[in-house]
């Protein structure tokens, strides 16, 4: 166990990336990018890192924040749920723990949104404390070395990963061990087009011995994708389209997208109070759990309290102000350009 430890830590001192976050241990910056680097590649997430350290520098200044303001900072990125969670515990930290946050695995998992993997980045490379880390890296990772045949998507398998993680880790330096792991699984055991060649474990990865590295890891449940119909109202008066607060529990919470027609044109909008612009704009949109089929219908109203639909009539162009979800941005950068 040791010898990983120490092939691992020799690489990665040999080949890690200057990324701005491992300049530091202060555990805002350190939260802030484990929470943007969630279900995104370190490419995409850099800017926006920058934003927030920017424009919020101190988890006070975040947690001061309106939702509206973190959510458009966020647009974009996808997954707003992080963005909301994100300001909640931010206002918990600063208001309730006076800026500080947790220094340990278990406090830190009580923080919303901070599961089992950002606690144990936190907690080790922040404060030193020997908990290993599982994210889609270092499970592809793992699963090809040890060539394991166990889902890394059931309880059973998230258990026997996290008993060997957990074995393989320094106990000098367990933030240096667990950003090893992931960048040995971002940058050389890849999903697709891995780099043994380049990898100082090609000799003891038991996958690459038996030839089943595109065989791992395992995955028990396939992701089943719905099918969504949204039909928007593309309302514009005066130069301004009418946007809605998505305000339910639902995808896009807190972001602005058109009302949907749900009733005839005449009821919703008044008879002869509107002329039709174009025939419905088809889009396709995909989320992770939904393939949305969009249509935007655009039309022009004469006289906006005459309408039955509620929102707020803000500028077509994409930066109007308003934390916008990408299809919406899409249809008017694409049409109101």
């Amino acid at each position: 166990m040791d010898r990983f430890s120490n092939i691992l830590l020799k690489w990665y001192d040999e080949n890690a990336r200057e990324l701005p976050w491992r300049m530091t241990n202060n555990p805002y910056f350190i939260w802030l990018s484990e929470i943007i680097l969630q279900q995104t590649r370190v490419e995409q997430g850099m800017s926006y890192y920058f934003k927030f350290v920017k424009n919020f520098p101190t988890v006070f200044d975040l947690a001061k924040a309106s939702e509206e303001e973190v959510l458009k900072n966020w647009q974009g990125l996808g997954y707003y749920s992080r963005a909301r969670n994100l300001h909640s515990t931010a206002r918990i930290v600063a208001n309730e723990l006076n800026g500080k946050f947790p220094q340990t695995y278990k406090e830190l998992l009580k923080l919303k949104g901070i599961g089992p993997y950002t606690a144990s980045a936190i907690a080790s490379i922040c404060f030193d404390e020997k908990t290993a880390v599982l994210d889609g890296n270092v499970f592809r990772f793992l699963s090809r070395y040890f060539d394991i045949s166990t889902p890394i998507d059931n309880n059973q398998g998230k258990k026997e990963y996290q008993l060997i993680a957990n074995s393989l880790i320094s106990s000098d330096r367990p933030g240096d061990f667990n950003q090893g792991m992931m960048e040995m699984g971002a940058r050389i055991c890849k999903p697709k087009k891995w780099l043994c060649s380049s990898c100082p474990f090609q000799n003891s990865c038991l996958a690459r011995k038996n030839k089943r590295i595109d065989q791992r890891p395992i995955k028990s449940k396939k992701l089943k994708v719905k099918e969504r119909k949204i039909s928007y109202l593309v309302c514009e008066w005066n130069s301004k389209l009418l946007f809605r607060k998505r305000e339910h529990k639902d995808i896009w919470q807190g972001l602005y997208d058109f009302p949907e027609k749900h009733d005839h044109l005449d009821n919703l909008l008044g008879k002869e109070n509107f002329s039709i612009i174009n025939s419905p704009v088809p889009m396709t949109h995909i989320l992770s759990h939904q393939k949305l089929l969009i249509e935007f219908q655009h039309v022009r109203i004469i006289d906006p309290s005459l309408i039955r639909l509620k929102g707020n009539w803000a500028s077509k162009k994409v930066d109007s102000g308003l934390p916008l979800p990408r299809a919406i941005e899409k249809y008017l950068s694409d049409k109101m350009a």
